[in-house]
């Protein structure tokens, strides 16, 4: 098995929910398949602010098939210049939606990286919206396209799987 990337960047509006369930997964699957690859995420909407904890909704649902979410991680706003490392150090950015990829690409430190939204590299069209507000049960409609998209990528496009 041969990841070509060590270091991956999950990108969202807050922070808060999609990209740590994404990042959840993937930490879990990279764990499985011995593969040593750094993988964080962050938020990168207006409304991004450092400091806020992960959605129980987000970890009831993950906890629901095995992956655990730290219950103290605190959401990070890659808009502030201290956490701007965190994009100049992936190698893969991927996001959730096509305006995160957007507003991702603009910022320097992008300088030529691999950047997709989750669904790109899933090989598929369109975003993953936000289940905020949407109850549990649209959590794990979430979760589980998430997981299907990233688990389609890591399959097709890279093989390791």
């Amino acid at each position: 098995m041969n990841f070509p990337y060590k270091s991956v960047l999950v990108v969202c509006s807050v922070n808060v929910a999609r990209s740590c369930m994404a990042e959840g997964f993937l930490r879990d699957c990279f764990s499985k398949n011995n593969l040593k690859i750094d993988v964080k995420s962050g938020g990168i909407a207006s409304n991004a602010r450092d400091g806020c904890l992960i959605s129980i909704d987000a970890q009831d649902v993950m906890k629901e098939i095995g992956i655990e979410l730290s219950d103290t991680s605190e959401s990070i706003d890659l808009k502030k210049e201290e956490h701007r490392k965190l994009i100049k150090e992936a190698d893969l950015i991927l996001t959730l939606t096509e305006k995160h990829k957007e507003d991702i690409l603009k910022f320097e430190e992008i300088n030529n990286k691999s950047v997709f939204t989750i669904k790109e590299f899933a090989g598929e069209n369109g975003d993953i919206e936000d289940p905020s507000m949407k109850g549990i049960e649209g959590f794990r409609l979430i979760r589980d396209e998430i997981k299907d998209c990233l688990m389609k990528g890591l399959q097709n496009s890279l093989g390791i799987i």
